[in-house]
């Protein structure tokens, strides 16, 4: 059984916060919005969260620990040299190599697990709602029925909101 969206597009973000705020008001279902750059007002007001943080905070405090602890190992215990006068544990000497790889685990850590919790993958297909996601506009989709008030509704409201174009598209599955 086909899917049917509407699509509304934007050309200002005014506009389109103005527009996910009312819909929210009104209880309908977005399923997706979609801009150019971060609107972080837009997750607040859809109530999305995000873990990504915590992931990268415990993902760089193994990554300094594993790098602490292998320098540790490597200079102190596996093969200790002493050479100009210094301590074999030198711990200041760890500092900036176990700041840089911290950087780097985290780094590569987050994104990692951004592209696994995100499904994205070399060779994915994706369903595309509307080509004007891609350049500087807006995008707000609502999961609908065909007959439902609620979708008119909406429909009705991103008008009034200000886009400047409501589109009504059918898709059969949606890969997200």
């Amino acid at each position: 059984m086909n899917k049917v969206y509407k699509i509304g597009i934007f050309d200002e973000e005014e506009n389109f916060i103005s527009s996910v705020k009312a819909l929210v008001d009104k209880q309908c279902s977005i399923y997706e919005v979609f801009s150019p750059y971060p609107v972080h007002e837009v997750l607040q007001i859809l109530k999305r969260k995000t873990r990504l943080p915590t992931a990268a905070y415990f993902i760089g405090l193994s990554g300094t620990l594993a790098t602490l602890g292998f320098l540790v190992w490597a200079a102190g215990l596996n093969w200790p040299i002493i050479y100009g006068g210094k301590p074999v544990n030198s711990f200041p000497s760890f500092i900036v190599v176990t700041i840089v790889l911290t950087i780097l685990i985290v780094t590569v850590g987050s994104l990692f697990v951004f592209s696994m919790r995100s499904k994205l993958f070399p060779g994915r297909e994706n369903t595309i709602f509307s080509n004007d996601i891609t350049d500087n506009k807006f995008v707000i989709v609502i999961d609908s029925d065909p007959d439902d008030k609620a979708s008119k509704e909406a429909v009705a409201t991103m008008k009034e909101f200000g886009a400047i174009e409501v589109l009504e598209k059918e898709y059969e599955t949606v890969k997200s």
